[in-house]
């Protein structure tokens, strides 16, 4: 069976820590899904590269080609992995812009990986306080285990008890899990169909 995995990331810079995350989580994701027999296809969205475009949208209501192609990989992928940095003991403007900007039924019953990267793990209740709300708002379904990632746990190895690997095996089998047991989304496009204009016209 194929399976398509949506990431966003918030990431503001190149490199960035909270892209590194998001790799990880979906490395790991894949093998699992791989492991249980799927064959995976992966969109990587980097939320920077839409910000002008997003703005655009809000304003005037009309998104671009590039923004209306996320928002559609979004919702016909089988599971999402979200991934921001924490700013001011919240998620970073740009990724709530993104979710502002998604249809509110775009995330309805889709797994949801939550994820979130900072410089100090008092950052980390944001993924429980900010994150998992706002996605539970949205009627997804969030697996248990979210994973925060301060600058320091990113020299830290898999076999101590506490460490990040752990945690994101942890997240990306709960996740794993819950896309195998849904089907594919159905996704019917309202343009495929149209009603002629003649019909349109007719007074009957």
């Amino acid at each position: 069976m194929k399976r398509t995995l949506a990431v966003v990331s918030a990431g503001l810079r190149h490199p960035s820590s909270t892209r590194m995350l998001a790799d990880r989580l979906t490395e790991v994701t894949r093998r699992e899904l791989e492991g249980q027999g799927a064959q995976v296809d992966i969109d990587i969205m980097e939320v920077r590269d839409h910000g002008h475009d997003m703005v655009g949208y809000l304003t005037s209501g009309f998104p671009s080609d590039g923004l209306r192609q996320a928002f559609e990989t979004v919702a016909k992928a089988d599971g999402l992995i979200a991934v921001t940095p924490a700013f001011t003991a919240s998620y970073s403007g740009l990724f709530k812009m993104f979710f502002d900007c998604l249809d509110d039924t775009a995330l309805v019953g889709k797994p949801v990986l939550i994820a979130a990267t900072g410089g100090t793990g008092r950052h980390s209740l944001v993924l429980e306080h900010a994150l998992r709300p706002m996605f539970a708002y949205l009627r997804a379904v969030v697996v248990p285990t979210s994973v925060f990632a301060a600058t320091e746990e990113w020299g830290g190895g898999s076999d101590s008890p506490g460490t990040l690997l752990p945690r994101i095996a942890r997240a990306a089998g709960e996740f794993a899990d819950e896309i195998r047991r849904r089907e594919s989304p159905d996704i019917s496009n309202p343009y495929s169909n149209p009603v002629p204009f003649a019909q349109l016209l007719d007074g009957r």
